[in-house]
C-alpha cells in the first residue's frame, strides 16, 4: 500500500499560526552591519586603509576599537588619531593592548608634572614617545636634561616632545662631539642647555662641517662664537650661513666683524638692507 505523506511545513498546523507575531530581526544581518559600520569608522579615522585587500576581522576591529576607547579616556579625540596612526601605526595592530602604555602616561603626569592636556599635546607632536620605556629611557632623560638646566619640559612643544624620546647616549655623542672640537665639559653643558635642540642634529652631516666653515672659512674662534651664540648650529650651512657669509666677503665687509647673530637672525630684507 502507497501511503501519501504530508509535505513538510515550517509552519504549526495551529489554525492561528497565522496571526503570530513576526520573528525577531535576524541576528547576524544586524552584526554584518555594524562591522560595516566599524569599518567604515576606523577607515575615516585612517586606521584601517581603504586599499586592504583582505578585509579585518570582527575581532581585529573590537582590539582597535577598544584601544581608541583607551586613548579616548586619556583626553584624545577623533582628529587626533589619524596623525597617531600615520607615525606610530603599531598602536592600532589587533595584538597591541593599550595597558602596556599606561606607564607612559603615569610618567608624564608624575614625573614630568604634565596635566592630561599638556600630556596629549606632547604624544601628538612625538607618538613614538608612547612606545619608550619609562624606567629605561624616559626617565633617564628627564634626569639629564634637568642637570642641564633646560625647564618646563612638560610644555608641549615639537622640541620638548622629541628631548623627552632622546636616548641618553644620543644626547651624550653630542656632548663628545663639543669636548672634541676644544670645549670644556662646563662649556659642552652650557651650550647644550641654551641650545637643547642640538640632540637632534647629526654630528657628521651636520654639527662637524657647521663647526669648520666656522673655523676654516670664516676664519672666527669656533669656540668663542659658539659660547656667545650656540644657536648656531640650528641654522642651514648651504642655505643661509654660506650665502650670507659670501655676501659679506663680496661687498668687502669683515664678517668675523659682524656678530654671529646679527649675521644669522636678522631677516633677509633687513640683512641685505644693511648690506647692500
Amino acid at each position: 500500500m502507497n501511503l501519501l505523506l504530508p509535505s513538510p511545513t515550517l509552519c504549526s498546523s495551529s489554525p492561528h499560526s497565522s496571526h503570530r507575531p513576526p520573528p525577531p530581526p535576524h541576528r547576524h544581518l544586524h552584526f554584518r552591519t555594524s562591522h560595516r559600520e566599524n569599518l567604515r569608522y576606523l577607515k575615516s579615522l585612517g586606521i584601517i586603509q581603504p586599499s586592504f585587500t583582505k578585509p579585518p576581522s570582527p575581532e581585529t576591529l573590537s582590539q582597535i576599537l577598544s584601544t581608541i576607547n583607551y586613548f579616548k579616556s586619556k583626553g584624545f579625540s577623533e582628529p587626533d588619531f589619524p596623525r597617531i596612526a600615520f607615525l606610530s601605526p603599531h598602536l592600532f595592530s589587533p595584538t597591541f593592548n593599550p595597558t602596556t602604555i599606561d606607564p607612559v602616561f603615569h610618567f608624564l603626569a608624575v614625573d614630568l608634572a604634565a596635566s592630561p592636556e599638556e600630556s596629549r599635546g606632547l604624544i601628538l607632536k612625538c607618538p613614538h614617545i608612547l612606545e619608550s620605556d619609562p624606567e629605561f629611557c624616559l626617565k633617564p632623560t628627564l634626569e639629564y636634561l634637568k642637570k642641564l638646566g633646560i625647564t618646563r619640559l612638560q610644555s608641549p612643544t615639537t622640541l620638548n616632545a622629541h628631548l623627552l624620546d632622546t636616548r641618553v647616549t644620543k644626547m651624550e655623542e653630542k656632548m663628545r662631539f663639543l669636548r672634541g672640537v676644544g670645549f670644556s665639559d662646563e662649556e659642552s653643558r652650557r651650550v647644550c642647555g641654551r641650545f637643547p635642540a642640538i640632540f637632534g642634529y647629526g654630528i657628521e652631516n651636520s654639527l662637524r662641517p657647521k663647526f669648520k666653515y666656522l673655523v676654516m672659512e670664516m676664519k672666527r674662534n669656533g669656540r668663542d662664537e659658539v659660547n656667545k651664540f650656540p644657536q648656531y648650529f640650528g641654522f642651514s650651512l648651504e642655505n643661509r650661513i654660506k650665502p650670507r657669509h659670501l655676501h659679506l666677503k663680496r661687498r668687502n665687509v669683515d664678517a668675523a666683524e659682524v656678530p654671529l647673530n646679527r649675521m644669522l637672525l636678522w631677516s633677509d630684507e633687513r640683512f641685505f638692507k644693511k648690506w647692500k
